[in-house]
């Protein structure tokens, strides 16, 4: 028996692995005790790798639609069959006429992050969706118009912090999205233990919520009311911008435009008192460290980009930005931004095109995925007539997924870059399949 110490690839928390091997079969697979960032924890999915790599469904070569039937073809045929069929619906259709989808993986596999930029612009259409759009795009808005680069996210220093606001979140169960914290609940019951708070706001009752130290049910859709007035009481109450003053701008602005967003108000829509609303606010302002944490639930919303940007705003008027505690900004092993061409990452975009449909902006140099069932269905000059998905299964993980599945019945051509079978890649013409993640 060997044993192989590598990192998970499945999401950012990266925890250590230990995976036994007899030959080439996978025997076992526990989380790394050595491993300094991670402890030991191991979600069920790290744990299910080797059943990835043994799985009989998992597709191992190319894999040709044939009427209602697949079949096995060589590597150069399937290149070939799926370069063609782009080249040609580009030609009659024009450049937009293809679009291209990403999905989750996508931004854990070293490859894919290196050379997905690279085929995205080589097809130069202005049809680019990803699972960003249904996911952490909001994130991403706020940070290029609070930060000057959609990438600098700033995350809870959790190990550090006194008092932590939970709002739209559930870390216990997604091991803290956008957070890179491996054993959240441990961490979070650390917080408790050095004598902090944990407070969760949100309509359900979250395994998140069950450890907290307070939950504050929330009326779903009006978490901007909620934030808008706890900044509106911190800017008048907080510390004050500190060190940052010298960088921020506008900030008489900001000041007046939460002056009207008073708790009263922000009680008639949200459902929580507004004497709650008052201490939760003072409490983020004099708490010896503190940081709010805002994820899936105040994203995907109307209000979903100003959430977003409403936190970050919370946590630089209580002096809980880029401090110790609070919320910080990374300093990883490799710098996508600073590194050469940015590796295909852009600093951000805000409408620079829109959608042909409805005039959606684009984000970010893509579109929101929302748009691509009628981008499909509706006739006219720029119709989408061809797919290429990557590592992503949209009929069944965005919105109105019954709608883009039956549209991807009519293309004329669609390339899915995938190891399963699946409700989206059953519809593509050609299947390339990617080796096992081990």
């Amino acid at each position: 028996m060997a044993v192989h110490f590598r990192t998970c690839p499945l999401c950012e928390a990266m925890c250590g692995l230990a995976i036994e091997t007899e030959g080439r079969s996978v025997t076992g697979i526990r989380g790394d005790d050595d491993d300094p960032f991670s402890r030991g924890f191991l979600c069920s999915k790290g744990a299910a790798l080797g059943a990835i790599h043994d799985d009989p469904d998992r597709l191992r070569r190319p894999m040709k639609r044939v009427g209602q039937e697949w079949r096995e073809i060589e590597w150069e045929e399937g290149f070939e069959l799926a370069a063609e069929g782009i080249h040609r619906t580009q030609e009659r259709h024009g450049r937009d006429a293809v679009a291209i989808y990403f999905g989750n993986p996508t931004v854990h596999n070293v490859g894919l992050s290196l050379f997905g930029p690279l085929l995205s612009r080589a097809l130069r259409t202005k049809n680019r969706y990803s699972a960003t759009s249904v996911d952490q795009l909001p994130h991403q808005l706020a940070a290029h118009w609070m930060f000057g680069h959609q990438f600098l996210l700033p995350i809870p220093d959790i190990d550090r912090t006194h008092h932590m606001m939970i709002i739209g979140a559930n870390p216990v169960a997604s091991n803290g999205s956008l957070m890179s914290a491996p054993g959240v609940r441990a961490r979070l019951a650390a917080i408790t233990a050095r004598g902090g708070q944990i407070v969760v706001v949100d309509p359900r009752r979250t395994e998140t919520a069950a450890i907290s130290t307070e939950h504050c049910f929330i009326r779903p859709g009006t978490d901007a009311w909620l934030l808008a007035a706890i900044l509106r009481i911190a800017i008048e109450h907080g510390p004050g911008l500190g060190r940052h003053a010298a960088y921020v701008e506008r900030f008489g602005e900001l000041r007046a435009a939460m002056a009207p967003f008073e708790p009263s108000l922000a009680s008639a829509m949200t459902g929580i008192d507004g004497a709650v609303i008052e201490r939760l606010a003072r409490s983020l302002c004099t708490a010896e460290s503190a940081v709010v944490y805002g994820r899936f639930g105040v994203s995907t919303q109307a209000f979903g980009g100003l959430c977003q940007w409403l936190i970050n705003a919370i946590n630089l008027v209580t002096g809980n930005l880029d401090n110790p505690g609070g919320a910080m900004f990374t300093k990883p092993a490799v710098d996508a931004i600073d590194a050469p061409m940015g590796m295909g990452i852009g600093p951000g975009s805000y409408g620079r095109f829109r959608s042909r449909v409805r005039g959606l902006p684009e984000v970010g140099g893509e579109l929101p995925v929302a748009a691509l069932a009628e981008e499909m269905l509706t006739e006219g000059e720029g119709r989408v007539r061809a797919l290429v998905t990557v590592a992503g299964n949209p009929a069944l993980s965005t919105p109105n997924g019954k709608r883009l599945e039956g549209a991807l019945a009519d293309l004329e051509h669609m390339v899915s870059l995938d190891c399963y079978l699946n409700e989206t890649t059953r519809h593509a013409r050609l299947i390339l399949p990617p080796p096992s993640p081990l």
